[in-house]
């Protein structure tokens, strides 16, 4: 295709050298790493599966671009950091569809999906959709997994998504203090799960009995004698849900809402934990065992109770859980530990776009913050890949930075395509260890 470009900038002369910038440059890309989620795609088969369990009731012989395509360029683009549809351009204009890399990672050799065709597949998503990749998660969970691990835990966790027009579903939610959404995930590790959106008006738990029955009964079908344990914070504090789990062997370390009552029967541990401030005048921190219920309960449970003392006065914090243990050991080494989905959270609400939940219907807007899943199951493969480098604890923006975000010349004829990555590119081992450890990879 002819391009007639007349578009020029004269820069600043260098040492006496005349600078003059255009866009004629011809094939170049600047996702360069494309060809690493790619491959880590392939391995994994993610997005063929996925697309899959995406509605298509268009006539099969009039389609220009197929649901994995699609879906390919899209997700792709989320993990390279093209989060909005506007930036794989229109039919006519420029664009992400035009970059010939990501054509090449999509399966084509022409033009991409633009933002139209890309809208259209989004809201042919529907509930059996949701529920689909939210279970095409679990599976890709229970795959990665050669041997059966003796234990796995589950850590759900509900963050706001904030919303500024009149899409489906918004309420105003008075913590966050905004109008926003409450999607809930489960991780275990750096492995999703679920990524199930939900109103901000109802119970910050809502739903999440369901999703913890669904994946204790797919886990046990895989592996019978695994010890699932389920890890929260106070928000899912709910004694039903915590006599289901008794009742089912399932583990459970969740966090606990302070009140008069339990703070009356903790004092002890608070007043020594006072007391020993008073006499180091360092922190304080004292750990110990109390039974404890709750008016609506329907019996006494144990709870971990944290008594700690600083210059600011008392910090007291409470667990409630059915593990047997050291109190200190299980509160530091398990349920402390949650915070690190924390991480996996912002990886996914700031590096991979899940907040961009703009569509007008609910559907759509699931299946936007399962497309950031995905990506991030594909960026997660990437970091693995990097083990034993600089990379291995990286962030998905850092990862995008230094090892998707390359330069490179692309030479396409009709055996082959040529990729020329920029010589100067100064995570070039890094890259190399990531490719050889993926394409060796099988299938």
């Amino acid at each position: 295709m002819t391009i007639c470009d007349q578009l020029r900038f004269d820069f600043k002369g260098l040492r006496g050298r005349k600078v003059d910038v255009d866009f004629k440059g011809g094939d170049v890309t600047s996702d360069g790493g494309s060809l690493l989620l790619a491959e880590a795609d392939r391995n994994l088969g993610l997005l063929e599966e996925a697309a899959r369990r995406i509605p298509d009731d268009r006539v099969p012989w009039l389609v220009e671009h197929t649901i994995l395509e699609m879906l390919r360029a899209r997700v792709y683009g989320i993990a390279l950091g093209y989060e909005d549809l506007n930036d794989h351009g229109t039919t006519h204009g420029e664009g992400l569809r035009h970059d010939p890399l990501l054509q090449s990672c999509a399966g084509k050799t022409e033009p991409t999906a633009g933002a139209s065709t890309l809208c259209r597949m989004e809201n042919r998503a529907d509930r059996s959709c949701a529920v689909g990749l939210n279970a095409l998660l679990v599976e890709k969970f229970i795959a990665a997994h050669k041997e059966t691990p003796e234990e796995v835990v589950l850590d759900f966790d509900a963050t706001d998504d904030p919303v500024h027009g009149m899409q489906e579903g918004r309420f105003f939610h008075g913590y966050y203090g905004g109008y926003c959404f409450l999607p809930l995930y489960v991780f275990c590790g750096d492995h999703p799960l679920c990524a199930l959106l939900r109103p901000s008006s109802e119970d910050g738990a809502r739903g999440a009995w369901a999703v913890l029955r669904a994946l204790v009964r797919r886990l046990r079908e895989a592996w019978p004698d695994v010890r699932i344990i389920f890890r929260a914070d106070s928000g899912f504090c709910r004694w039903r849900m915590l006599r289901w789990m008794e009742n089912n062997d399932v583990g459970y370390i969740v966090g606990l809402a302070r009140n008069a009552r339990i703070q009356k029967i903790s004092a002890h541990l608070c007043a020594a934990a006072e007391a020993l401030h008073a006499s180091t005048g360092e922190k304080a921190r004292l750990l110990g065992w109390i039974h404890y219920a709750a008016g609506t309960w329907d019996r006494e449970r144990m709870v971990i109770a944290k008594a700690e003392h600083t210059d600011s006065g008392s910090n007291p914090r409470y667990v409630v859980t059915n593990l047997r243990g050291d109190a200190a050991d299980l509160y530091n080494r398990v349920y402390c530990a949650r915070g690190d989905m924390e991480n996996r959270i912002k990886e996914q609400q700031l590096g991979l776009f899940a907040d961009r939940t703009s569509c007008t219907s609910w559907w759509p807007n699931q299946l936007r913050l399962l497309l950031s899943t995905l990506a991030y199951v594909l960026v997660a493969e990437v970091r693995r890949a990097a083990k034993d480098t600089a990379m291995v604890k990286a962030q998905a923006t850092t990862l995008r930075n230094k090892l998707l975000k390359v330069g490179g010349v692309i030479i396409r004829n009709t055996r082959r395509v040529r990729v020329h990555l920029s010589s100067a590119y100064p995570y070039r081992e890094v890259f190399e260890a990531v490719a050889r450890r993926l394409l060796a990879s099988p299938a």
